[in-house]
């Protein structure tokens, strides 16, 4: 059974993984015209007020939560919900959707943040095997985003910035992977999600009316509400659903080197969407980094 679990635990959370991919190249960028905070506020606030719709029952959870619930559904809001969204996003407006190696960097650095949080927090053990595998598949994920170039030898400032935003959001999203894990240790998937995106709105809320973004209501286009609603149902919260379910059966460890399928997908969607093409030693990048996601999954 432990087994089985692990297995579809796995499956799920890189299926999430490849949603995120196709939404960072082909959804997010049809928002470009706006504001940042304004799109992170949105993103989250249309998933939720739709799943108010048939899960207003989790809000009798409250009267169960204790403090280190509140806590941590804090956390998850203001690192996987707020800050590590506004970064990625953030990133991706900075370069224009071009140079999909700075975003990409975000799940270089990632497993990094996360296995190292996960040791300390969730007092998870590091088995030689796994570190030689994890350690595979990031120095390949590396070689998958740079290829043999120097990174940032020759960027402009707005790339340099992208590439500090991308690294935040690895330090968020990492952090983000090991307080859910965490939350899923005392509450199902379903709950886990209704209150991340309920308590990431609140803050994004705040956020948006702090920094007066609320004016972009009045730009945002029928498209972009049109986008809007698709990520929000399918590669929003859809795949936060199907992550949260894969969570709950893995360790945070092995799950943050499973999210690696983000960079795979995400390259293979801007080459069937962008006509972008990989160099041989990314095409020899992703297989190595496929091979030890797997070699992970079966020890």
């Amino acid at each position: 059974m432990r087994k089985n679990q692990l297995i579809s635990g796995t499956i799920a959370i890189s299926i999430s993984a490849i949603l995120w991919g196709f939404d960072g190249v082909v959804l997010t960028p049809r928002l470009y015209n706006l504001d940042v905070g304004w799109v992170v506020f949105v993103l989250h606030v249309i998933p939720f007020l739709i799943m108010n719709l048939f899960l207003f029952r989790e809000y009798t959870n409250l009267k169960t939560f204790i403090k280190q619930d509140y806590i941590l559904f804090t956390l998850v809001g203001i690192f996987g919900g707020a800050l590590g969204t506004i970064s990625i996003v953030k990133a991706l407006f900075l370069v224009n959707f071009h140079q999909l190696s700075v975003v990409v960097l975000l799940q270089k650095l990632q497993p990094i943040f996360a296995i190292i949080l996960a040791a300390i927090l969730l007092k998870e053990k590091i088995k030689k095997n796994f570190i030689i595998w994890a350690g595979i598949a990031i120095v390949a994920s590396y070689f998958l985003t740079f290829g043999f170039s120097i990174p940032f030898a020759s960027l402009n400032d707005n790339t340099f910035m992208a590439a500090m935003f991308a690294i935040l959001a690895a330090f968020s999203f990492g952090s983000s992977t090991v307080f859910s894990k965490k939350i899923l240790l005392q509450h199902n998937f379903v709950t886990a999600t209704f209150y991340r995106y309920g308590f990431t709105s609140l803050i994004m809320l705040a956020y948006v009316i702090i920094t007066g973004s609320l004016s972009q209501f009045e730009l945002t286009t029928d498209v972009n509400w049109l986008y809007f609603f698709i990520i929000g149902t399918t590669t929003g919260s859809g795949a936060i659903f199907i992550y949260y379910y894969g969570l709950r059966r893995v360790k945070a460890i092995l799950a943050t080197i499973s999210e690696l399928f983000f960079p795979i997908s995400a390259i293979l969607f801007d080459y069937i969407f962008n006509g972008s093409i990989l160099s041989p030693i990314q095409i020899v990048s992703a297989a190595i980094m496929v091979f030890a996601i797997i070699k992970l999954n079966s020890k």
